[in-house]
């Protein structure tokens, strides 16, 4: 049987194509399932991709272009990056469907095409910021 191999770029593809299906068939409470397991890995710092690779027994490379800067803060940009991800995605959302602020439609949308293709690409400009900011 063979493991399932999974490191960050894969992960952001399938969160990416996740976040667009539930937004096409308005699944609302998918997306704040989402919210809230990126909020979890963000916080504790247990990633489901590192939890993968110990189960598969391999090490793997994130597989996103990354820029080598001097750390600044002793947190990783991954992390960092759900917790920005999830809470900018849950408040959009919060605003659209709730407040009825029509107009922000497009960031949710916006969001999973982008990480989908950050996924597909290697290169994420919010992971790149991050990084260069002085996350590690």
């Amino acid at each position: 049987m063979r493991s399932i191999i999974m490191n960050e770029r894969t992960y952001l593809f399938l969160v990416g194509v996740y976040i667009l299906v539930a937004l096409y068939f308005d699944f609302e409470y998918m997306i704040y399932g989402l919210v809230v397991l990126l909020m979890l890995e963000g916080l504790s710092g247990m990633r489901l991709t590192t939890s993968f690779q110990k189960a598969g027994h391999i090490s793997l490379d994130h597989g996103l272009f990354s820029l080598n800067s001097r750390h600044r803060f002793n947190v990783d940009a991954l992390s960092v990056w759900r917790v920005v991800m999830a809470s900018v995605l849950a408040s959009s959302l919060i605003l659209v469907h709730e407040y009825e602020i029509e107009m922000l439609w497009f960031i949710p949308w916006f969001m999973g095409f982008a990480i989908m293709g950050a996924g597909a690409s290697g290169v994420c400009p919010m992971h790149l910021g991050l990084r260069w900011a002085g996350f590690k």
